[in-house]
Order: structure tokens, then C-alpha cells, then sequence
């Protein structure tokens, strides 16, 4: 299968090492970023929910409308409107982008941020009205006859839109999370399950337990499976891990110097972080390039554990997670701008190359490979 890169769409040029230099919607920076990507081979671009944050659908409709190619993967909290509403705004920006769109709902981990914006189920809570959600939506690019629904969360009657996404039968759906409630409500429902980039041995746990739920769930099929990394890259081996050791002090600089808004507690409350600042503690150096020094400087906030290397080892170590059953790669740098195009002009080459060749030769794929991918790592 071929594989797909994700990139980050975001609105200015702030990242953990740097602050921004504009407001947090930079129009001209977020096109020159999209326009990044789409120039140098990259698939498609998340569009980031935050509680303070610019919206993403305008921001990613304002991308649709300039760029042509560029796929769109525009993430959602299911508390900030009512299914039916965000169905059509998604069918609309289908629309827009002519087909170009998935959405990627988000549970949300951290009680603080959901009370933020007025949400206070608790976590198991908000899954199964994320699971509620999703199938609303679902039903809503789907039906063309008005329909009733009586659920836990949501309550409508004659209900009918008249806007339909231009995909068939609908939009992607996309989802993350590490805790049994989520692998459940992914399982059922997504399209695409997304996890942050851990050691190839967890990393094959996390695939089998995401195919057992969709199989609990009922499904003949499986989501496909993304992993998230943040990639340090240089022409030499040790140039590329002084430049990870700079990296490291400029984001433990930049949560000094008050830069970053924090969550109240000191301990992640999502499973996903909770597994990355463990992994960190385990060790810093996994696998083929996995570093974890860039987790553990924050606190595990999102995918945030690195690959160091020349691109060639990065897209090595890249390649053992697409041997092991990943589909999408997503990666994110810290200079946002110049490493979407390194990363797209040294890194995503060499990948499609070899993925290539593996389709060509009908190579297995899967976690039952995880010896096979240890030993050839050294692991």
C-alpha cells in the first residue's frame, strides 16, 4: 500500500523552541507553510485544535481555496458544536476543497482544557459521546431522508442536510487516544487510528490492540494506522545530534522563559502522554533513531518523541514503522517552514522509493514482522 506523510498546517511560526514572531493567525505565514508542503511531496496537513486557537475549518478553507493539491486533515472537539452543525460545515468544506478533506475528532485528554470551553464529563464519558458524534456525522453525509436520533448525548428530529461532501460515500474519519475507552470507540468507528511515535515493540502492541477492538466492534475491516514522530535531521550523523541536543535546550529555554501555557497539574492526565514521559524514564534512545529526550522536555505533550539522524537513517527508522503495519507517517519539525521542504526534499523520497520496492515484491507487513524489524535494527 502506498504510504502518505502528514505534515502540520499551523497558522504562525511559534513552535516549542521558538515564539512567534506575528498574531496566532498569520495568514500569509499559514499559506506559505501549506504551500511547503504541497510543493515538496507531502500528502496532507493537520489543522491543530486548541481551546485559544484560531479555528481550523476557516484556516483550512482558506488552504483549500489556494492550493491544489494539498490534502486536508482538520481536527474537531466534539463539545464545541452539535453534530448535526459540524456535519455540514465538514460537508461544506468538501465542498471547497473538492474532495480533499478527513476529519480527525478529538476526545480531549486534559480535563482542564475541556473546561475551558464549558466541558465537564469526565474522560469515559467524553469517548462515548465522541463515539455518538462521530456515527451522527457519519449519518448526517450519508442520508438523504430525514431521520430521528435518540442518544445518550443527543437528542434531534427531521433532520435532513442539504449539503453532501463530494466524497463517496463520505469523508475519512480519523482518531487517537491510548486508553481502553479509546482503542473501543476508535476501533468501532475509525477510518484512521493515530498514535504518537513510540518504540517499534510498543508500537505493535498498540496495532493488535486497535485491530482486536475493531474485530470486538463488529468490523470486517481495520482502521489504518498512523504514528507521529518529530524528525531531527542533518547531512552527518553527529551534526544531526548536536542539532537534537540544541533542540532540547531551546524548548527547556522557551518553558523557562514562560512561553508555553501550561495545563494546572504537573503530571499528564491522558494515557498518551502518561506513556511517553514512562518510555522516557525507561531510556532515551530506542530502535533504529527513536530519541525521547524531546518528550520528557515536555512533559509528553503531544507527539513530541523525535527521530534523529541523516535523512537516510530517518527514513530507515521511518520504514521499519510502515514494515510494521503504519500507513501514515506524520512529522512535524521545529522549524516548522525549513523542515517541512528538507524533510519533503531529503527524507519522503527515499521513503516512497523503498515502499515501492516492497509493493513490488509483495512484502509482508504487520506486526507479526516485529522480530524480523528488532533484529534488523539491532534491537
Amino acid at each position: 500500500m502506498p504510504v502518505e506523510f502528514l505534515g502540520i498546517a499551523a497558522t504562525h511560526d511559534g513552535s516549542e523552541t521558538t515564539p512567534r514572531t506575528g498574531p496566532a493567525f498569520d495568514k500569509e505565514y499559514t499559506l506559505r507553510l501549506a504551500r511547503a508542503h504541497e510543493d515538496h511531496g507531502w500528502d496532507r496537513v493537520l489543522f491543530a485544535y486548541g481551546s485559544g486557537s484560531p479555528d481550523p475549518a476557516p484556516a483550512a478553507a482558506y488552504i483549500a481555496s489556494r492550493l491544489d493539491r494539498l490534502q486536508l486533515l482538520l481536527a474537531h472537539r466534539p463539545n464545541v458544536s452539535y453534530p448535526t452543525f459540524a456535519a455540514k460545515t465538514f460537508a461544506t468544506l468538501d465542498q471547497i476543497s473538492e474532495g480533499r478533506l478527513t476529519v480527525h475528532f478529538i476526545t480531549g485528554g486534559n480535563d482542564h482544557e475541556q473546561r475551558r470551553e464549558g466541558d465537564t464529563l469526565t474522560k469515559d464519558e467524553r469517548y462515548a459521546r465522541t463515539r455518538e458524534y462521530i456515527r451522527i456525522v457519519k449519518k448526517v453525509w450519508t442520508s438523504h431522508e430525514p431521520f430521528d436520533h435518540e442518544g445518550g448525548h443527543y437528542r434531534f428530529h427531521d433532520f435532513v442536510s442539504d449539503v453532501f461532501p463530494v466524497q463517496r460515500p463520505r469523508p475519512g474519519v480519523s482518531f487517537g487516544g491510548s486508553s481502553p475507552a479509546a482503542y473501543a470507540a476508535g476501533g468501532a468507528e475509525a477510518d484512521i487510528y493515530c498514535l504518537w511515535g513510540e518504540p517499534l515493540e510498543r508500537t505493535a502492541e498498540q496495532i493488535e490492540t486497535v485491530r482486536a477492538a475493531a474485530k470486538a466492534a463488529g468490523r470486517t475491516d481495520v482502521p489504518r494506522i498512523q504514528a507521529a514522530f518529530r524528525p531531527i535531521i542533518a547531512p552527518t550523523e553527529d551534526l544531526a545530534w548536536e542539532k537534537a541536543h540544541r533542540t532540547v535546550g531551546a524548548i527547556r529555554d522557551h518553558r523557562r522563559a514562560g512561553l508555553v501555557r501550561h495545563h494546572r497539574g504537573d503530571a499528564p492526565e491522558n494515557t498518551g502522554s502518561q506513556r511517553l514521559v514512562a518510555i522516557a524514564a525507561e531510556g532515551e534512545r530506542y530502535d533504529r533513531a527513536l530519541w525521547t529526550p524531546t518528550a520528557a522536555a515536555t512533559g509528553g505533550a503531544g507527539n513530541s518523541n523525535a527521530l534523529v539522524g541523516t535523512p537516510e537513517t530517518v527514513a530507515r527508522a521511518l520504514l521499519d514503522y510502515y514494515d510494521l503495519g503504519v500507513d501514515i507517517l506524520s512529522a512535524r519539525g521545529y522549524a516548522l517552514l525549513d523542515d517541512a521542504a528538507d524533510f519533503g526534499r531529503h527524507v519522503i523520497p527515499i521513503v516512497r522509493e523503498e515502499v515501492a520496492k516492497r509493493d513490488a515484491e509483495g512484502a509482508e507487513r504487520g506486526p507479526r514482522n516485529l522480530e524480523r524489524i528488532l533484529t534488523a535494527v539491532g534491537g
